[in-house]
């Protein structure tokens, strides 16, 4: 195999992916509020949720980290299940639940399905009579395909079908997650890019199909040789660098704000190898829900875990809303360790 050629190749599908459709989202609409399917961007792990809510470059064996990009899918052990739940806004809930299993010595291949619910909501007609009740439902369900290419480089794919449920309305898309990581073991180093959500609606809620949360994003996660201390750098939202893609109060968002607010933050400190514990800062989040009036612990994350032989489980807390806050929980096992 021609490592050089593959990882160009890679490259090169996911920039040309990333430049049809941010073409095509900039003709329909600047604002990221204009695109659909928008509960694609939540966290689906406490991990990623515990380093700021994105994290495409940490190496561990989590299986909840390959849905934010295919080729850490590589570091999963064979047969291995998980399970997500994370509160959001009041009376909606989130999760996800994911299996993996090796195929051959270099592949992994996944499933897994992602919802949010938003519970019972009153529907009314344009004269405010009401006339039942609806359960709004956002669904993704997910295949994964990841390979060992060569050492030190990895690469993945993940293929979508995401559906919508608002009453009588309803929507249905595919899209697409390339990703591509390298890591180096003697360094401790790993460097990620993904292309996120690539695709299109298949059914529109109406005559105007919408674009969907298409993202380029870019981690470098880093161990500190002399302490067990991880640190992970995730610059996200790298094809949106207007303040029409910003929520604000009325106020122009200046360029050194734009720029900062493309960075994830995050550290976790590893003990006795098994338990974990760390934080992490999202400046867009923080940004933004600081001018929607929250002034508590915006943009802030914070959690741990524990990595057993067989039994993985972690929490995290995060603030998504200024309604309420979020917490994160994920349960995985692994049912052939041994082997």
């Amino acid at each position: 195999m021609d490592i050089k050629a593959t990882i160009r190749y890679f490259l090169l599908l996911m920039l040309v992916h990333c430049s049809l459709f941010n073409v095509r989202c900039s003709m329909v609409m600047a604002q990221e509020g204009g695109s659909v399917f928008n509960f694609l961007n939540l966290p689906v792990s406490s991990h990623s949720t515990m380093l700021g809510g994105r994290n495409i470059s940490l190496i561990e064996d989590d299986i909840s980290l390959g849905m934010q990009n295919p080729s850490l899918l590589t570091g999963v052990s064979d047969k291995t299940v998980g399970f997500s739940f994370m509160t959001y806004m009041q009376g909606c809930n989130t999760g996800a639940a994911a299996y993996a299993q090796q195929v051959g010595k270099r592949g992994n291949w996944g499933v897994y399905t992602q919802f949010v619910a938003y519970g019972s909501t009153k529907e009314t007609l344009l004269t405010g009579e009401v006339v039942g009740n609806f359960k709004p439902l956002d669904l993704c369900i997910a295949g994964q395909y990841s390979h060992l290419l060569s050492e030190h480089w990895a690469g993945g794919v993940t293929a979508k079908f995401i559906y919508s449920h608002y009453g009588p309305y309803t929507s249905c898309a595919l899209a697409t997650d390339l990703g591509l990581n390298y890591f180096n073991d003697r360094y401790d180093l790993s460097v990620s890019i993904v292309g996120r959500n690539l695709g299109g609606q298949v059914k529109s809620f109406g005559e105007t199909h919408d674009p969907l949360p298409m993202g380029l994003e870019i981690g470098i996660t880093k161990s500190l040789g002399h302490i067990p201390l991880r640190i992970s750098l995730t610059m996200v939202d790298l094809t949106r660098w207007t303040s029409d893609n910003y929520f604000t109060t009325g106020t122009e968002v200046k360029g050194g704000s734009i720029f900062i607010n493309h960075f994830v933050l995050g550290a976790e400190y590893v003990i006795a190898g098994k338990y974990y514990i760390g934080l992490g800062y999202n400046f867009r989040r923080g940004y933004e829900m600081h001018a929607a009036g929250s002034s508590h612990a915006t943009g802030l994350s914070f959690g741990g875990g524990v990595n057993l032989k067989r039994l993985k489980f972690g929490f995290a807390y995060a603030k998504y809303h200024v309604s309420a806050p979020t917490l994160a929980f994920t349960l995985a096992y692994n049912f052939e360790k041994d082997k």
